[in-house]
């Protein structure tokens, strides 16, 4: 009981605690890397080709439309309240999933597991709001190994359960279910934050802005509680955000439109941000088009009807994997600002073959190899590009630019899909879709080759360029691994 208290009443403790406990149910999804099999087998008795070109897209053209209103509502809301609608959603998605029978009811399952996606932004940016800057790092830490760990341990459990114990993929969903509902009820343990990024208060904002004023480029300055003199505390904080200039009236909305602007302004002022920005906006448009459909390419290759799949095996590698990939960026004593983008270059190519090598195989063991190969290849990349994002902004300009970044992916991912997969349009086959993806993703890696190589080329002949790029790079793990 003690320990509890001691836990309740600490600053940073508790509340990464609790968001670890949900990060890890809510990505204990033991079915997940079986959704394929099971929406093509007897239980749901979808073809293929109706999940490919039509009920897939649903989804991407559902995430499109909630993506941005949701990021504004995270903000409005501060966080929490975003939080308990994703644990809700979570747990309708897997009710969907196991007794809603027929077509339609997938179609909703679609437009359901969007408004889930599209509030992962809640995850990352609520701890920031409730605990003090000098535990940023620790408690992003513990958040992303508590989601890694769900995640693997979902998808082993998955892997075994259907491999040694022969559990059908009803019952998978059944535990999915139970581990999602425990996410939803630890939801409501999370304290309520009282401060927002953008809807702050017109006085509020008007000290953030000044203190940001005063702070240098690239270094997080901790939002300032608008306080009484005597220090009367939280009832002055409050009366800012609940008042009748608060954070609800028209003029509130105004400054917070203000700050938006302004900090779009700030996030893409520099062109070597635009220029990690578009890799960032490019690689994850085709990142998600291959985790989306490379269960359907392993179906195609070894039918799941007829052959024993290992999908749950390879994701839970897959995690490991890039998780340690992107844990040595942190580490690695390179200078990731200076070769960061030959890099960006290298890497892409090698993910390029991954994808071509998946849609030209007919064997299993080679396209389950080569989807690790491509998926470690772009948690590195992505690690390495949040750290030279974050290095020059602050919070609340890394918190816009993650949001529009994720936009513009989701855009080009929209596009793509329209195109490539909808049935309205060319309904292509899986396996021309992955080399069109092969492709699209060797246009990124001919253009940042050629990119890199040259920056490369021109920090080498100019040193005192490469010590600058190095000094402002020196808060990037602190700044970058909080999101």
């Amino acid at each position: 009981m003690g320990s509890w208290v001691k836990l309740k009443s600490s600053s940073w403790a508790y509340p990464t605690a609790v968001l670890s406990l949900y990060g890890f149910f809510a990505n204990c999804r033991v079915a997940e890397p079986f959704l394929t099999p099971y929406l093509i087998g007897p239980h749901k008795n979808i073809s293929g080709e109706v999940v490919t070109n039509y009920l897939f897209p649903i989804w991407t053209y559902s995430y499109l439309a909630f993506l941005f209103p949701v990021f504004l509502l995270t903000d409005f809301l501060r966080h929490k309240p975003l939080i308990v609608v994703q644990g809700l959603f979570l747990v309708t998605n897997y009710v969907l999933l196991c007794f809603a029978p027929g077509l339609p009811a997938m179609i909703f399952l679609q437009i359901n597991y969007a408004v889930v996606t599209s509030t992962e932004v809640a995850y990352f940016s609520y701890i920031y709001s409730v605990i003090p800057v000098e535990n940023y790092q620790r408690a992003t830490g513990y958040l992303r190994s508590a989601l890694l760990t769900g995640y693997t341990f979902g998808a082993s459990l998955g892997q075994v359960l259907v491999s040694l114990a022969g559990v059908d993929y009803f019952y998978i969903n059944a535990i999915t279910l139970g581990m999602v509902s425990m996410a939803f009820l630890i939801s409501f343990w999370l304290p309520m934050p009282q401060r927002s990024l953008f809807f702050k208060g017109i006085k509020a904002a008007a000290v953030g802005s000044q203190s940001q004023q005063e702070w240098p480029l690239g270094v997080d300055v901790p939002e300032e509680p608008v306080v009484a003199e005597d220090e009367a505390g939280s009832g002055r904080e409050k009366m800012e955000h609940n008042g009748s200039a608060g954070w609800c009236s028209w003029k509130n909305a105004a400054t917070a439109g203000h700050l938006l602007w302004q900090s779009f302004r700030e996030s893409y002022s520099s062109r070597d941000l635009i220029y990690w920005s578009v890799w960032w906006a490019l690689a994850t448009a085709g990142y998600v088009q291959v985790f989306n459909y490379i269960q359907l390419m392993w179906d195609h290759i070894e039918p799941s009807a007829t052959s024993s799949i290992y999908n749950g095996g390879v994701e839970a590698v897959c995690s490991l994997v890039g998780a340690a990939a992107a844990f040595s960026v942190g580490h690695i004593k390179v200078s990731w600002a200076v070769w960061g983008e030959l890099a960006l270059g290298l890497f892409s190519t090698v993910g390029t073959g991954a994808v071509f090598l998946m849609a030209l195989t007919s064997s299993i063991w080679a396209c389950y190899a080569a989807y690790v190969i491509f998926k470690s290849c772009y948690m590195l990349l992505i690690t390495i590009t949040t750290f030279q994002i974050a290095s020059n902004l602050s919070m609340q300009c890394y918190a816009l630019t993650f949001g529009l970044n994720t936009f513009v992916a989701l855009s080009l991912q929209t596009i793509i899909t329209v195109i490539v997969i909808d049935e309205a349009a060319l309904g292509l086959d899986i396996v021309t879709q992955f080399i069109i993806y092969g492709s699209y993703y060797a246009i990124i890696s001919v253009l940042f080759l050629i990119r890199g190589t040259y920056t490369a080329c021109i920090n080498q002949r100019n040193p005192e360029h490469t010590d600058t790029k190095e000094q402002e790079s020196s808060v990037v793990v602190i700044s970058a691994e909080r999101f």
